[in-house]
């Protein structure tokens, strides 16, 4: 392994080691990334001895200026190029059953590695002088990314039980690298499930947001409800599995659509927050379903009712509550709308309106809205597709003409107070609606003359009596 450790970085540690007399290794990601053949940018040294010491002697070696030192955890960190390394101390540790963190102790390399997670996060190259790039593989991780599978070092139940957070890192690094979770390990998840409840919902996040990030999002999913982690973490997601049949009827399962329209969005999109509004974009179907009696299932309103669930959602995962949580709401509240236009004839109007209110994320729900098309009949699937080229078309020739993506109206509020002598009250926001409504149905042109015409007879029909010439 050697060979692979030809970064400067790594030559410089081993210099700075020999000098302090101690044994450094690099271990866990990296080197699991490195055999994988993956990019990695995370650099963890592990040294018997002290971290900090270790950091600051290298750092002077490779002339960086800045090292992070957080002396509580006995930690150090730089940035080196595009790299981030981070240096600790070995450690052994011990935990009450309340809480995941640890009591740590000086530890050697191997009792280090008894404490990793699982088995192919626990293999270390040396970066000492007398055997520089030899493998250190206790547990056989080697083997198990020949396999493709998550095992734990040790037993597995109590290797959940101490850090509850391992479980979600499991379903995440199944998700991410396609790794088969082994039969024991998982056993020992659905075990400790509860155990979750003791890790902060950030910590919690932050690997669900790991998750929804994979390249197929709903191995991660699949695991999480069979689990039963999902039941204690999202709740409104478990809820959409199932189906309910009556008179012979029955609904599709809106927890594996869901989940396949997550991943059909990721073929076209890494951006998260898109991913979450596919996640969403059915989660209030469960609230909203009714069977009626010759119709079958239904769901109405379930975008609307959708919509106003995503702020609490946020709120339980502490996601962050600003403009990431109102675009995805938006995508939720407005999926069905490209849907209901390949249905009816495509009107102007129906256009204009469209592109008011999606602003300039109406790509992105386009996106979505091809992503919802699941269907298994691949004629409709076609058909449905054609009809959303026939919107995107549309959408562009009436953005062409009529400018309507982010619309400002061409009449503001101190225009219609100045022209009628009025102080701020409702007559301005009757004025100010039916413009918008004039010029979405096409009444008037989006200029602001014809704007100012309109809002002179709006005004007269109020019964308002024009006071001051507003320049067109």
């Amino acid at each position: 392994m050697k060979e692979h450790l030809n970064d400067k970085i790594f030559t410089a540690v081993r210099a700075a080691a020999t000098e302090l007399n101690v044994n450094a290794f690099v271990i866990g990601g990296y080197v699991r990334d490195l055999l994988l053949q993956r990019p990695s940018k995370d650099i963890d040294i592990v040294v018997e001895g002290s971290g900090i010491a270790l950091a600051n002697k290298t750092a002077a070696l490779l002339g960086v200026k800045t090292v992070s030192v957080f002396k509580a955890f006995g930690t150090a960190m730089f940035k080196y190029n595009d790299l981030e390394v981070e240096f600790v101390g070995a450690r052994k540790e011990s935990y009450r059953s309340d809480s995941r963190k640890p009591i740590v102790e000086d530890g050697t390399i191997k009792e280090d590695q008894d404490r990793r997670d699982f088995t192919i996060n626990a293999l270390a190259l040396s970066l000492n002088e007398a055997n520089f790039g030899a493998l250190i593989d206790p547990f056989h991780g080697v083997d198990d990314l020949n396999k493709a599978i998550l095992r734990t070092p040790l037993d597995p139940e109590i290797t959940f039980s101490d850090d509850p957070l391992r479980m979600m890192r499991a379903v995440r690094f199944a998700s991410q690298l396609n790794f088969t979770i082994t039969k024991e390990a998982f056993a020992a998840i659905v075990k400790n499930k509860e155990r979750i409840s003791i890790v902060s919902k950030e910590r919690v996040s932050d690997e669900l947001n790991k998750i929804i990030l994979s390249p197929i999002p709903s191995i991660g999913f699949k695991l999480l409800y069979d689990s039963g982690m999902l039941h204690l973490i999202f709740p409104e997601m478990a809820n959409l599995h199932g189906v309910q049949v009556v008179e012979g009827k029955s609904h599709k399962d809106n927890f594996y659509h869901t989940l396949t329209v997550l991943d059909n969005i990721c073929k076209n999109t890494n951006d998260l927050w898109l991913r979450w509004s596919a996640i969403l974009h059915d989660i209030a179907k469960p609230a909203t379903q009714k069977y009626v009696k010759d119709i079958g299932w239904t769901f109405h309103g379930h975008e609307h009712k959708g919509s106003l669930m995503v702020p609490k959602i946020f709120q339980n995962l502490k996601l962050p509550l600003n403009e990431k949580m109102k675009y995805v709401q938006k995508l939720v509240l407005l999926h069905l709308r490209p849907i209901s236009l390949v249905k009816d004839h495509v009107t102007d109007s129906a256009i204009r309106r469209l592109l008011y209110e999606a602003g300039d994320d109406i790509d992105d729900l386009m996106i979505l809205c091809d992503a919802d098309i699941t269907s298994k009949n691949k004629e409709k699937v076609t058909r449905y597709m054609q009809n959303f080229q026939l919107v995107r078309s549309k959408l562009k020739e009436v953005e062409e003409k009529d400018h309507f993506r982010n619309w400002k109206p061409p009449v503001t509020g101190d225009d219609i107070m100045n022209a009628f002598d009025l102080r701020p009250g409702k007559h301005i926001g009757i004025i100010k609606e039916a413009i918008k409504e004039a010029i979405i149905e096409g009444s008037i042109k989006n200029e602001r003359k014809e704007a100012l015409n309109f809002m002179l007879l709006k005004g007269k029909e109020l019964g308002l009596t024009p006071k001051n010439i507003v320049q067109n």
